[in-house]
């Protein structure tokens, strides 16, 4: 006899990867759709999904020295265009204000894109000495964009993220920290979201608009497409140009700032479930998941185990994981299958056999492994068994990403690797835009980034063939 299925089909994985994301995030209610497109309404348990990145990132950067600050959500069109490559690079997307009630506006004012202008009009008014830098600050926001294609949390119009922007007095002040921040952004991805990235520079062609350098973290997803994870800006003394962000060094002569920008949004939540899901639904790292432990009291009608499974949960609660005690009266079955499906790490059973023998029944999301635990260190035991499962899931990433990177040498046998598997491909590059562009016109595939270990893997570049100093990834894009 076939096996019930208490929830609704989710479309296996390897069927169809796209139709699998959606229905995972309907079903999971991560989200609701609004009559705005492109614009969607993130439901409790996507929220806490997001509350938990911004509570890791926000102790990071705290740590590190920086505020929050917060910006206007509209920014003048006098001030956008102060810096050309900035704005031209933003124009497409730009969503505007034409009105203030029945009266046109004067100006017109844009919904932010981003506030690399409204930070450089701040920084302009308060830094005035070399005692006033570095100016370390973070935004927490939402930003807007006219996206043309939509996805849930891969690509939306507005979206939630934090934008961090700092002024240094040099160069190498400004470079240290957009590197430190990439640091930080990677810490997050491989540690707290069992994501491992790989860590380098964009190209030219890819750098953020008015940045002298772009720095990424750039994930592989299950189906092998890349997603970029966060960026990190070093954008020189441009902006300060351009904005007159000067002040007096300890000689008394002025100079401009460098500075950078730095940001990662609710884009990690789409890599968290095509890095992670599968044909059951979510699976949740430990340290973002709303509920880490979920208590199923089996039998809950038998003196005791109702009970039990409530003092269970206070015991667990009290050793700092985020429980839910489910008390419904759907069968233990659905209730099992409803906790796998919004990736809880933890299941934790307890029946009137389990309290005869002083024990508990723990299941792990990422494996389906079941253990035996007594209920004397059930505390130690559940935090060791979500240390477990942040590891399992993290083996399994590292090694979906390790086998999915091949050498290519030429562009024919790029395109081959490419239509055969999607990947990342590693090659010498050459530095020349057009060959850049060669490649994504004949594979689709776009450069992720230049890795910092630039170990060369010999050959030369595969477009022109011609001197290939190096190294470079490509992959497809979400």
């Amino acid at each position: 006899m076939a096996e019930k299925r208490f929830v609704e089909q989710i479309t296996p994985r390897d069927a169809d990867f796209a139709q699998w994301y959606t229905d995972v995030v309907k079903k999971a209610e991560l989200i609701d759709y609004t009559s705005v497109k492109g614009c969607v309404v993130l439901r409790p348990y996507a929220y806490a999904i997001w509350e938990g990145i911004q509570r890791i990132l926000d102790g990071m950067f705290k740590a590190t020295g920086h505020e929050n600050v917060y910006m206007p959500l509209l920014i003048p069109e006098s001030l956008l265009n102060k810096e050309k490559e900035h704005v031209e690079g933003f124009a497409p997307e730009v969503a505007w204000v034409t009105h203030g009630g029945s009266e046109r506006l004067e100006e017109r004012l844009c919904i932010r894109p981003t506030s690399e202008t409204l930070f450089c009009e701040h920084y302009a008014h308060v830094i005035s000495s070399w005692r006033d830098l570095p100016k370390l600050y973070n935004q927490w926001c939402s930003v807007f964009r006219w996206e043309k294609s939509t996805r849930p949390f891969l690509r939306s119009r507005e979206f939630l993220w934090q934008e961090g922007h700092t002024a240094h007095a040099d160069e190498a002040g400004a470079r240290e920290e957009a590197l430190r921040m990439l640091d930080a952004y990677a810490e997050l991805a491989e540690r707290h979201l069992a994501m491992p990235v790989l860590k380098g520079r964009k190209t030219d062609a890819e750098k953020f608009a008015g940045a002298v350098e772009t720095y990424a973290i750039e994930a592989m997803m299950h189906d092998g497409q890349a997603l970029q994870a966060g960026t990190s800006h070093y954008l020189g003394d441009g902006f300060a140009r351009a904005f007159s962000i000067q002040y007096s060094d300890a000689g008394n002569a002025q100079r401009h700032v460098h500075q950078t920008s730095w940001g990662v949004s609710t884009r990690l939540i789409g890599g968290i479930i095509m890095a992670h899901g599968d044909d059951s639904g979510l699976r949740l790292p430990p340290a973002i998941a709303p509920v880490q432990v979920a208590v199923i009291p089996i039998s809950p009608q038998k003196e005791g185990v109702a009970q039990a499974a409530r003092d269970l949960a206070d015991r667990l609660s009290r050793a700092g994981l985020r429980v839910k005690v489910d008390e419904s009266d759907q069968s233990a079955g659905w209730k099992f299958a409803e906790h796998e499906m919004r990736g809880v790490p933890l299941r934790c059973e307890v029946g009137p056999r389990d309290l005869e023998k002083g024990v508990c029944l723990m299941v792990r999301r990422d494996t389906g492994e079941k253990a035996e635990v007594p209920l004397s260190g059930v505390e130690g035991s559940a935090a060791g068994l979500l240390a477990a499962v942040r590891d399992g899931l993290y083996a399994e990433a590292k090694e979906r990403l390790e086998s999915r990177i091949r050498d290519a040498f030429h562009l024919d046998e790029m395109k081959a690797i490419a239509a055969a598997q999607p990947g990342f491909l590693r090659t010498m590059w050459c530095g020349d835009a057009s060959c850049e562009e060669a490649v994504r016109a004949a594979t689709g595939m776009k450069s992720r980034c230049m890795p910092f270990d630039q170990t060369p893997i010999g050959g030369r570049c595969p477009v022109c063939s011609g001197k290939a100093d190096r190294l470079i990834y490509w992959g497809l894009q979400y």
